[in-house]
């Protein structure tokens, strides 16, 4: 798993995965950070975590999986940047400064890590001034998002004022080996790696076996909502992206739950049909809406506790269609847990920690090639592929954590890496009492985040709103705004109809005050919808026999 990231890796696709984290310093000592600060904390922490100091050494012609060797060149400070942002320092320029920094490729030759520290957000909603952020990257082959949140332990505390670590760091750098050395390694592997192979088959057949019987017996079934239509998002990208996102009332996502009150869902499943709900109002807005539901991949982690800090991934995968199809709230959120539980049922009949298993005996020399193959031919755009986006849930830290004294305020938004044929992907995460939906996408293929973004929102207002028994406002259609100088007149045409008559009036002042009512009439035809046919009343019979005189 974490040698297919290294293969994928291209000047379009760099692999790395990050978040935006924003921190206010008014904890801190003083109540101001300095850049210093944090290079100082971050020295005296480099020990909780193996990811900061090791580096990946590539097999020459890639005839082995990569080796991760302790650095002997490592510099903090090449991977702790500082920039800030110009006036007015607000959220557009937030999130471009954050697209152009994880737009970059990491430098695989050193640790795969970048933190970058943006000061300046003085105009940012939500924050107030003199809050800094954290623009992270780290290779997806170095972590997932289990082994992320291990790193995010390392480099916070839960107090402002904890003390550094006191056992000593006993870190020793190693020597990079040479292409003969690694040569050789390779080449026993090779011996080893068909005895891998035989035991990993083995181990996989009670679980295919258990797939046909489920099969069989109906416990789960394969149906065409897990074939994904062609999308615009299915196609090759550029190197260039947008990041966006929502953050939503954590009690407010597990309200949703109760669109479906018979079934047991789970805020991942609420997600998804948030998720699901924005894509159909985008793509409808762009009349490029598919007939079939969209799907996701939603990788699940098979990552036992005494794996916790180790380098590298665990994941499986699963299918969930979001629901694309359909309008209504809570017919997606039922058909989104329908599907998922379905999901859920083959991937644990299989075993999800047998389909990670698989995944470590493939030959690494033709899992490079075939990624370099579907990189340089850019056949994405040809090639159905397996899913439309993809949608990953992190958990966050249930409690407030501190870096450097400066209390994290929010997990803004996180960044996923992107490849061709997958233009579109979003990371679900939590903390404290919120609940985050981000995006990572190729500017050239959705040039308007800013919408997108809205429609997650409009989606999730929806279903909040449905989950509480009141339908939603639907926003007038365009072309379809009343006149207001026609309302007018149709108002004061109903005060006019309800004054008596006066028989003292003279005829030449009834006859302007007809030919205005007449005007008023047919202003309000033109505005207002026709009515239904409906028996008229008493009252209004004898009004429009007066009038008629």
């Amino acid at each position: 798993m974490d040698s297919s990231f290294v293969a994928l890796e291209s000047p379009n696709s760099p692999m790395h995965i990050g978040n935006l984290l924003i921190y206010n310093p008014a904890s801190a000592p003083g109540g101001f950070v300095r850049f210093k600060d944090i290079l100082e904390f971050f020295r005296s922490r480099l020990q909780l975590s193996k990811t900061m100091r090791q580096r990946l050494v590539r097999v020459p012609f890639d005839l082995d999986y990569p080796y991760w060797i302790e650095d002997p060149d490592f510099d903090l400070e090449y991977h702790l940047r500082h920039v800030a942002l110009p006036k007015p320092g607000d959220w557009r320029q937030l999130c471009i400064q954050t697209a152009r920094i994880h737009a970059r490729p990491l430098d695989l030759n050193r640790p795969p890590w970048e933190f970058t520290v943006v000061e300046g957000l003085d105009n940012v909603p939500g924050y107030p001034p003199g809050c800094f952020a954290f623009v992270t990257k780290v290779h997806h082959a170095a972590i997932d998002g289990m082994s992320g949140i291990d790193l995010m332990e390392a480099i916070h505390t839960l107090t402002p004022d904890a003390p550094p670590p006191s056992k000593p760091d006993s870190w020793k750098p190693e020597k990079v080996p040479g292409p003969v050395e690694l040569l050789g390694k390779s080449y026993v592997n090779a011996l080893v790696n068909p005895l891998k192979q035989a035991r990993v088959a083995a181990q996989a057949v009670p679980g295919v076996a258990n797939a046909i019987k489920g099969l069989i017996t109906r416990d789960f079934k394969l149906t065409s909502d897990y074939v994904p239509p062609r999308t615009r998002f299915n196609t090759s990208i550029s190197p260039h992206r947008v990041v966006e996102g929502q953050r939503f009332p954590l009690e407010d996502m597990k309200a949703i739950r109760a669109l479906a009150p018979d079934l047991k869902t789970k805020v991942n499943d609420v997600a998804l049909a948030i998720i699901g709900g924005a894509l159909h109002k985008y793509l409808t807005a762009k009349d490029d809406l598919p007939k079939a539901t969209m799907t996701a991949m939603a990788p699940i982690s098979v990552r036992s506790a005494d794996e916790k800090s180790d380098m590298g991934n665990q994941v499986a995968a699963m299918i969930a269609p979001l629901g694309t199809h359909t309008a209504d709230p809570g017919e997606r959120l039922a058909f989104v847990f329908a599907r998922t539980s379905n999901s859920k049922a083959i991937t644990n009949a299989i075993g999800a920690r047998t389909m990670t298993e698989v995944s470590k005996v493939n030959p690494l020399l033709y899992m490079a090639l075939g990624a370099q193959l579907f990189n340089r031919v850019s056949i994405a755009h040809s090639v159905a592929m397996p899913f439309n986006t993809v949608v990953t849930n992190v958990p966050g830290p249930p409690i407030p954590i501190y870096s450097a004294g400066a209390k994290l305020e929010s997990m803004a938004l996180s960044l996923i890496c992107l490849t061709d044929g997958l233009a579109l992907a979003h990371v679900v995460q939590s903390y404290c009492d919120e609940a985050y939906i981000s995006f990572t996408a190729c500017r050239d293929i959705m040039p308007d985040p800013e919408f997108y973004s809205q429609c997650l929102r409009e989606s999730f207002e929806e279903m909040v709103t449905a989950a509480k028994g009141t339908a939603p406002q639907k926003p007038a259609a365009k072309g379809a705004g009343t006149d207001k100088s026609a309302t007018r007149k149709a108002s004061q045409t109903r005060q006019t109809a309800k004054k008596p008559s006066s028989a003292r009036k003279s005829s030449a002042t009834k006859a302007p005050r007809k030919a205005a009512n007449r005007n008023a009439s047919k202003a309000v035809s033109k505005t207002a919808p026709k009515p239904g046919k409906r028996k008229p009343t008493k009252a209004s019979a004898a009004r429009i026999a007066e009038e008629s005189k």
